[in-house]
């Protein structure tokens, strides 16, 4: 009688003597952006909270603490609730008139047009420009003596012409030219990008059942496009709540805060005025108004997305 023996690699015995406990994989190449966040940004929201709970000015070596006192004082904040009132106006606007615009010109761009690659730069060009440096032309534009009272007075319109951002009827509507000029080339590209995704043979179908062009973007492309909008959405209704740049650079919230919002309200409430802890109070109540709309749109977008 013959015994056939198997032998057992030994690297196998080894692996199998090794079983236990093991790390993920994974876990050295997260590892430093994991502390990079942690001691950065949460530790930074951390700290932004317990100086939220002082009255500091940022310098003095003993702060007082006043508790929730500075979160109620909020409440009772006229300029405050400007601010929020500037930043949905905003918003609606901006998201509007970019929203149109943008599905124009990817439409437009679609439909083959010729020189498209000059289109793309020319759409996308303020995208890329720094708002510090085209603000000293902005303010020079909408100057009293700046160059569109000028056409306006060239043309005729003589009596239109006023102080665009040097009253207060007129300055928020200049910023919100001046914001919707700058990222209208975001919304442009990325429903570009979203068109490009939908299948030729939907449209050609459309074509065949006889569907214009009017009506072949209603119901065919705009429905496809409900992802991307809400992403647009998402990201205005942050940028929105963010803003800072172009009010501040263009009208510093002004006149007669006329332009304030959330980001140039913190601003001047921790750095001229130094009122730190109060200005902390604003950041905080800032993030959680930005995490709630954030996630209100994320779960519209599902919502939809699910019917």
């Amino acid at each position: 009688m013959t015994t056939t023996l198997t032998r057992v690699p030994a690297r196998a015995s080894r692996a199998t003597a090794r079983k236990g406990p093991r790390r993920p994989p994974g876990l050295p190449w997260i590892l430093p952006a994991l502390v990079l966040t942690v001691g950065l940004i949460y530790y930074g929201i951390g700290y932004t909270g317990y100086i939220s709970t002082l009255n500091w000015d940022g310098i003095s070596p003993g702060p007082e603490s006043v508790g929730a006192h500075n979160y109620t004082r909020i409440f009772h904040d006229p300029i405050f609730w400007e601010a929020v009132r500037h930043t949905v106006i905003f918003f609606v606007v901006t998201f509007v008139i970019q929203t149109i615009l943008g599905l124009v010109f990817a439409v437009i761009l679609h439909a083959k047009l010729r020189l498209a690659a000059v289109y793309k730069v020319i759409v996308f060009v303020p995208v890329v420009l720094a708002p510090a440096i085209m603000a000293p032309v902005f303010r020079h534009m909408f100057a009293p003596d700046g160059e569109l009272n000028a056409v306006l007075h060239h043309i005729g319109l003589g009596g239109l012409a006023q102080p665009w951002i040097g009253q207060t009827s007129t300055a928020l509507p200049v910023i919100m030219f001046i914001t919707i000029w700058e990222w209208t080339g975001v919304t442009f590209v990325l429903y570009y990008a979203a068109m490009t995704q939908i299948d030729p043979p939907v449209l050609e179908a459309a074509r065949m059942d006889g569907a214009g062009n009017f009506r072949t973007l209603v119901s065919i492309i705009w429905p496809e496009l409900r992802g991307t909008t809400v992403a647009l959405a998402m990201l205005g209704a942050i940028g929105a709540l963010k803003t800072f740049d172009v009010p501040y650079l263009v009208t510093i919230g002004g006149p007669n805060y006329a332009t304030e919002f959330l980001g140039t309200y913190i601003y001047r409430m921790t750095i001229p005025l130094s009122h730190v802890g109060y200005g902390a109070a604003l950041s905080i109540i800032l993030l959680v108004v930005a995490l709630v709309m954030a996630l209100l749109l994320q779960l519209a977008g599902r919502e939809r997305k699910g019917r």
